[in-house]
């Protein structure tokens, strides 16, 4: 109420031998309305266990474009087991048709939760599907092989990636992408590099690069291994030190024999417990190199520890085998869903300009990894 207002409503009332008690009634009406004396309540505070419960708010604001990239990943999935091809390479090729949905407002946040942090859960439970006595059972000669394949290849793809005037840091990213495991490895790596305008473009360019040539390889390399005369062992070691996704390793292996398949998993899975320690190391260069070496605090991924966590607690042996398979599906739906995000955040557009170095780059460290373990084979293992 304007105070102009209230001293004519006030002389009015004064003058006025009917009003009564009105005059106060009115003055304390003035003093309502500018809140005036009113005690004001303390906020009710957030009991420490509900931070970490997602808002109502913000589920109402994921929940399009989380439900949008899951669709897409079912439908990959489908496709998937009806053609025989990765279930990755789908879930990325049709959420790269739905990128229309990522200019429209009401999905884009629900695409970014799900690119980035739907990720990181697949990521973490990725833990489940590594022991230590796999890792032990496989001797000290596979484990050399495997560590100096992934040591090696990421540094070859920094360098290349110099000599082909590409950003190191792309090299980085498909390096540990064909050392480690494919699809996944890249989206975990992508996440703790320094985030810029290339960074998504160079993820999916590297996720369609791995997922197409693991394919190829799933088909060539048993063919490969049977004319090398490899005996059951050997090819498992090449076929699950070399292939670049898990699922791929496990079609190759079991296409030469039963045994073929059983070791060339263990392989594999060796080279995804790598995922770990090349993560935290690429996360720590980075923060010092952001800090210019001051010594600034390393933002460790949480879902790194939670990877960890998952490894010590499987290899106890605590955890049932219907669990362990349960947290495995969750995994994979949880990637296949980040996948399809990633793709709804990229355009054909921008994959056109990228040429033929970035391919060439992907496909070089492809050769350097098989060339590597071929010959471990021969001259060390």
């Amino acid at each position: 109420m304007e105070e102009k207002d209230l001293d004519i409503a006030r002389r009015n009332l004064m003058s006025d031998p009917k009003s009564g008690g009105r005059l106060s009634s009115l003055e304390q009406l003035a003093s309502l309305d500018s809140m005036e004396g009113i005690a004001q309540a303390e906020p009710t505070p957030v009991p420490p266990f509900l931070r970490y419960v997602p808002k109502a708010a913000l589920i109402h604001a994921v929940y399009p474009g989380v439900l949008v990239a899951l669709t897409i990943g079912l439908a990959s999935t489908w496709l998937a087991a009806r053609y025989g091809a990765p279930v990755m390479l789908f879930a990325l090729l049709l959420g790269m048709a739905f990128h229309f949905l990522h200019e429209e407002g009401r999905c884009v946040a629900g695409i970014e939760f799900a690119a980035r942090s739907l990720l990181r859960v697949g990521v973490a439970l990725l833990g489940v599907r590594i022991t230590f006595d796999q890792i032990a059972g496989l001797g000290l000669g596979p484990v050399l092989t495997v560590v100096t394949g992934v040591a090696t290849t990421i540094l070859f793809g920094w360098l290349l990636a110099k000599v082909l005037g590409l950003r190191s840091a792309f090299g980085v990213l498909s390096g540990g992408s064909v050392a480690i495991c494919g699809a996944s490895a890249a989206l975990a790596i992508s996440s703790v590099l320094p985030r810029n305008s290339a960074l998504e473009r160079d993820t999916i360019l590297t996720v369609v690069a791995v997922t197409t040539l693991s394919t190829v390889a799933m088909v060539l390399y048993p063919l490969f291994v049977g004319a090398l005369g490899l005996n059951h062992t050997d090819a498992g070691i090449f076929l699950g030190g070399t292939i670049h996704d898990v699922a791929q390793v496990v079609g190759a292996g079991y296409m030469v024999s039963p045994e073929t398949g059983d070791v060339s998993t263990y392989i594999k899975l060796l080279r995804v417990a790598m995922l770990l320690p090349v993560v935290f190391l690429i996360a720590f260069i980075v923060t010092r190199a952001n800090g210019s070496g001051s010594g600034s605090k390393v933002p460790l991924p949480i879902f790194l520890f939670g990877f960890a966590a998952l490894v010590i607690v499987n290899s106890t042996g605590y955890l049932p085998a219907m669990a362990t398979e349960q947290l495995a599906d969750v995994s994979r739906w949880c990637l296949v869903t980040a996948i399809a995000a990633l793709g709804m955040k990229t355009s054909f557009k921008e994959l056109a300009v990228v040429g033929w170095r970035p391919v060439a780059l992907v496909v070089a460290e492809t050769g350097w990894i098989a060339l590597l373990v071929l010959g471990s084979l021969f001259f060390v293992i």
